[in-house]
């Protein structure tokens, strides 16, 4: 087996951008997408000229899949997941993994039993600027991470909310900004400082009146490995402001990256604004590189269609993986534990006190 044969489970906005970027994602084909309204996934498989299933069982047979993506709305991931990985199929899942730390669990635990990848989207891991972060972290010149900072400024307007029938709901996106928005600079944020100890946090909705979930939140979190961070997120600030990762440590080093600047991008809807680059560097003797990074960062976002570029490169990771030829990053534990962050934060508020793990 030299190529990995994908489906797509889903047939929304994100999904045709999925099947954009696995055109680009070596040893990795799309072959067919499963939907429950036959229409649309005819729809969407004569667009991308593959096959269209309504049985996922069926699908994964005839089509010979080796792995799917899952692109459906939030409260179903667990469902598809499951369903998918005893069909026997391996699972790239969009962010978020889940809505609960125990669907997680459940993943998880279905994929051990099936022998299967399980792996949740954050293409923001294989940006440069995000690479050279981890990479400073790995060769200790940070010392110890021990303080982070997440700051994500966006907005989302009410045209945004009214494009699927799903957004805005608790019942059927499962929350707002930390659901929906927050959760690639939250997974980047464990991936630097390691997994949540505890956290504390409030959110509220300030300007968005009509939908039911928060728009804006913030938290204190403590890490297993002593570090702390500060979280504040909110889709309130027209037209977009931006979103930043930070790590500060015990060196006196500080490196930081801007994933998202201006307007925020929305599948389907925007394109990518801003590259994303470094925006903080003191490490000893490496101070001077700051701006030849922000440099080679601008001018790599300008060679590339950076909407689905990234996204590419994790599919290929996800193959390669399955081939046996790398190491997974963002897995079903990865995923789980940006879970159980978002979901201590909505505890927090409603329990009225820190959230301990």
């Amino acid at each position: 087996m030299s190529t990995i044969r994908y489906a797509l489970i889903g047939y929304g906005k994100v999904a045709k951008v999925h099947a954009k970027a696995l055109k680009d994602a070596k040893d990795s084909l799309l072959v067919a997408v499963w939907g429950r309204d036959a229409s649309k996934a005819q729809a969407f498989a004569t667009e991308f000229g593959i096959l269209a299933y309504t049985d996922m069982k069926v699908m994964v047979k005839e089509a010979k899949v080796d792995a799917v993506i899952i692109t459906t709305p939030h409260p179903l991931h667990k469902e598809h997941a499951t369903a998918a990985l005893k069909a026997g199929a391996h699972v790239l899942v969009e962010k978020p993994m889940a809505l609960t730390v125990s669907d997680c669990d459940a993943m998880i635990e279905t994929a051990k039993e099936e022998k299967k990848l399980l792996s949740v989207i954050s293409q923001r891991r294989w940006y440069p600027a995000t690479l050279r972060i981890h990479k400073a972290i790995e060769e200790g010149k940070l010392g110890v991470p021990m303080l982070g900072q997440v700051t994500m400024l966006g907005w989302r307007d009410e045209e945004y909310y009214k494009s699927d029938p799903w957004r805005g709901s608790w019942s059927l996106e499962g929350g707002g900004v930390l659901i929906n928005q927050a959760p690639h600079q939250l997974d980047l944020l464990h991936w630097f400082l390691g997994p949540v100890k505890e956290v504390y946090a409030q959110w509220e909705n300030i300007n968005h009146p009509y939908i039911e979930v928060e728009d804006s939140a913030v938290a204190v979190v403590r890490f297993e490995s002593g570090a702390m961070a500060s979280i504040l997120v909110s889709n309130s600030q027209k037209p977009g402001i931006h979103a930043k990762v930070h790590v500060h440590g015990s060196s006196a080093y500080s490196v930081g990256v801007q994933t998202d600047g201006g307007a925020m991008f929305i599948a389907g809807r925007s394109g990518i604004l801003e590259p994303p680059v470094n925006d903080l560097w003191t490490i000893e003797g490496e101070q001077q590189n700051l701006s030849r990074y922000k440099e080679e960062d601008t001018a790599f976002f300008a060679s590339i269609d950076a909407i689905v570029y990234f996204f590419s490169r994790q599919q290929e990771h996800f193959t390669q993986a399955i081939l046996g030829n790398e190491v997974l990053i963002s897995s079903g534990e990865e995923g789980r534990e940006t879970v159980k962050l978002i979901e201590g934060m909505y505890r927090s508020q409603k329990e009225g006190k820190p959230i301990r793990y």
